[in-house]
């Protein structure tokens, strides 16, 4: 592994082609023995430094149409925090059924999960059938993974009877030094940021641009009002950059004034800091107060002059669901992912019906939205989020952080980069848009 990290840092990547593969590496696990030791606790007792560890974990076999990545540098995403804290199903059930697919995906379902579903690096070995990619490129990685043998996916990826999300419903992920992917989930690293920088957009930016610009979303135009919760947030923070970059208003909903400051930082000019306007939703856990959706419509009628949002930018999920539906204006648009705060959703179906609005479901991207969200990073349009950087050994911390909402924008981690700041090729890009680079620094 050193020889290899040796050849990354002295810039000669195509060197790795005619180093030996290590046949073991560490890697950030769950451990399917532990997997009912939460039981009985509340989500947020349960804390991913107990059942987050590092392993040492032999290298797996490369199969047809896969690639092994040196990874440099990785990134906390919520589905980890799900993952670590077994909720709502332990991944290991996943693994399992993925396992019993093929001979080659029964390589998935072990007794240990590798988890984590960002990455840069840099490309090892490619499996047979490999064409685009080779030893010595420096790629990210998107977090889709697709068989392709159902021809319910050959419209939209996302659609295969077989899709999953790779380092959390497949084994392998990109939290460790070394990592399994299909090569289709390969995209070139953008050339101005740092490992760390590169390896934060993949997973949640790709979901940003497929559930609010894609046609396979809310399908975003000039002018419209977006509400976006958690603006500051993992994915809020490139919703609220896609709403600026495509022409759209941004409504950002945020949780302190530091949060408020930062979506400020973006452009936005629309805040709504939750905490200080005293919103509560729900009087108790199981009724929800209409007063407070009509306070919150109000609220964003005065700050935009009269309008209602195009769009909902929905991802908290049970906390807020029933707001959303209610402020969204008729005909209006609410797009939901994740469901951080609960996946069991209540709202009042009047102002849905009865006002025409519609409620899309989005999960992930499919690799040509992949491909155009990078692309946007890559070309300096959009800019990565990370406000703090763990070492590979303090990434149980770093995923109680995310499950504790005590961070901004995205977490990283470093995997086999020693230190942070490395990787930079194109320094005149990285000069010409630094300062956006690090909003959200030390936040």
């Amino acid at each position: 592994m050193k020889q290899i990290l040796d050849a990354i840092l002295s810039g000669d990547t195509a060197a790795v082609g005619e180093l030996d593969v290590p046949d073991h590496y560490r890697g950030i696990t769950v451990h399917a023995d532990e997997a009912t030791m939460f039981e009985g606790l509340d989500a947020k007792e349960k804390d991913p430094r107990k059942s987050l560890h590092l392993d040492d974990v032999p290298t797996p076999e490369l199969g047809p149409g896969e690639a092994l990545v040196a990874v440099m540098a990785s990134a906390i995403n919520y589905n980890t925090v799900w993952t670590s804290i077994f909720e709502p199903v332990s991944t290991f059930s996943f693994l399992k059924r993925y396992g019993k697919l093929s001979p080659l995906t029964a390589r998935h379902d072990l007794p240990y999960h590798v988890v984590g579903s960002d990455l840069a690096g840099v490309v090892l070995r490619t499996g047979p059938g490999v064409n685009a990619w080779k030893p010595g490129d420096e790629v990210v990685a998107h977090c889709l993974s697709v068989e392709l043998e159902s021809p319910d996916g050959h419209n939209d990826t996302m659609l295969d009877s077989e899709q999953r999300i790779w380092g959390f419903e497949t084994n392998f992920g990109g939290l460790a030094e070394l990592a399994l992917v299909k090569s289709n989930q390969l995209m070139p690293k953008p050339a101005h940021l740092t490992w760390e920088e590169a390896a934060s957009p993949g997973l949640v930016n790709s979901t940003a641009y497929r559930q609010l610009v894609s046609a396979n979303g809310a399908n975003m135009k000039q002018g419209d009002v977006v509400l976006i919760w958690g603006a500051s947030g993992g994915l809020g923070s490139y919703a609220t950059q896609f709403a600026l970059n495509g022409g759209a208003i941004p409504v950002c909903v945020v949780s302190s004034p530091e949060k408020a400051e930062i979506c400020r930082a973006m452009g936005a000019e629309l805040i709504i800091d939750r905490s200080a306007e005293g919103y509560r939703f729900w009087k108790d856990e199981t009724t929800q107060d209409p007063k407070e959706w009509k306070r919150l419509g109000a609220r964003i009628r005065e700050l935009t002059g009269g309008d209602d949002p195009d769009i909902v930018f929905e991802h908290p999920g049970r906390e807020t669901f029933g707001a959303s539906v209610y402020v969204a204006r008729r005909g209006g648009t609410i797009v939901t992912c994740a469901s951080t705060s609960g996946f069991l959703h209540e709202y009042d179906n009047r102002y849905l019906w009865m006002n025409l609005k519609r409620i899309i479901g989005s999960h992930f991207a499919n690799y040509r939205e992949a491909w155009e969200a990078n692309r946007l990073i890559a070309k300096g349009m959009v800019h990565p989020t990370v406000s703090k950087v763990y070492p590979l050994e303090d990434t149980a911390q770093a995923a109680y952080d995310v499950h504790r909402n005590l961070h901004q924008g995205k977490v990283g981690v470093l995997t086999l980069a020693p230190t942070e700041g490395l990787g930079v090729r194109d320094t005149a890009l990285r000069d010409k848009h630094l300062d956006a680079i690090n909003r959200f620094r030390n936040r």
